[in-house]
């Protein structure tokens, strides 16, 4: 029975890890660790609901004696300022390191970790994003997961840490992959942000991400440091599946086109 930890299993990408990760194998264990009085953001009555109120960055002994006996860490949490965003990080992967057996770890990064190798406000992708495909000759090519992160500001500047952790963890010969989300929202309902349905992801989407790239370090197929856009199948991606699809299986089921049928 996989023991799951998620740093931060409340919000918007927890709640639905929450929620659909036993879908794909109901013998996860899941607890989920939250600032006390942490929102839950979760909407289905049977998401899993085993709680422990902590703040990790003033009890780091707590977390230590939390994360024993983890098969799977999923760090989600966030903070500010930018400073004590990338301390906790820090807490969060020396302490993975602290342990006997180190669990596999995916890390949260985001689509805009890359934020400075593309522009929704210029060009093709401008177009595409003010859903003119009448005008567009040709669908632009996606972008690879595996270009490096290119951040633009403080908030892509820390999931840029996150994935550079995965990558230290993965050269120390431990299990690690950063998640470069999409639009993930708990409702999982298309919203007004510009270009949102090209990047949007549904909860269970997230969930089976996950259990894919468990299932394949538990297979021993995982390729350790990488970072992977995690978004729905969406018929106007702007970012690529592919990579993710042929290297852990993942196979989202979800089309954001459903909010504009």
């Amino acid at each position: 029975m996989p023991n799951v930890l998620l740093i931060g299993g409340r919000g918007n990408i927890g709640s639905g890890l929450r929620t659909y990760l036993p879908k794909f194998d109901p013998t996860y264990q899941i607890t989920s660790v939250d600032l006390p009085g942490a929102q839950d953001k979760a909407t289905a009555p049977n998401a899993q609901s085993n709680f422990v109120d902590l703040d990790i960055c003033a009890h780091p002994s707590q977390l230590n004696d939390l994360m024993q006996g983890h098969d799977l860490v999923v760090y989600l949490a966030r903070k500010s300022p930018h400073e004590e965003m990338n301390q906790m990080t820090d807490l969060v992967f020396e302490t993975l390191l602290k342990q006997n057996s180190v669990p596999m770890v995916v890390g949260s990064s985001s689509v805009h970790a890359v934020d400075g190798a593309y522009s929704v406000d210029e060009g093709i992708l401008s177009t595409l994003s003010e859903r003119r495909f009448n005008d567009i000759p040709q669908m632009p090519e996606r972008i690879l997961s595996t270009i490096p992160a290119h951040p633009t500001n403080p908030y892509g500047q820390q999931k840029t840490h996150v994935e550079e952790w995965a990558q230290r963890l993965a050269k120390k010969g431990h299990g690690a992959i950063a998640a470069r989300w999409g639009g993930i929202n708990a409702q999982n309902k298309m919203t007004t942000e510009r270009g949102y349905f090209a990047l949007w992801c549904h909860q269970e989407d997230a969930a089976q991400f996950v259990d894919a790239c468990y299932t394949s370090y538990k297979n021993a197929t995982l390729r350790s440091g990488a970072h992977y856009f995690v978004v729905s199948d969406n018929t106007y991606n702007i970012f690529d599946i592919e990579i993710p699809r042929k290297e852990i299986g993942y196979n989202p089921i979800h089309n954001s086109e459903v909010f504009y049928e």
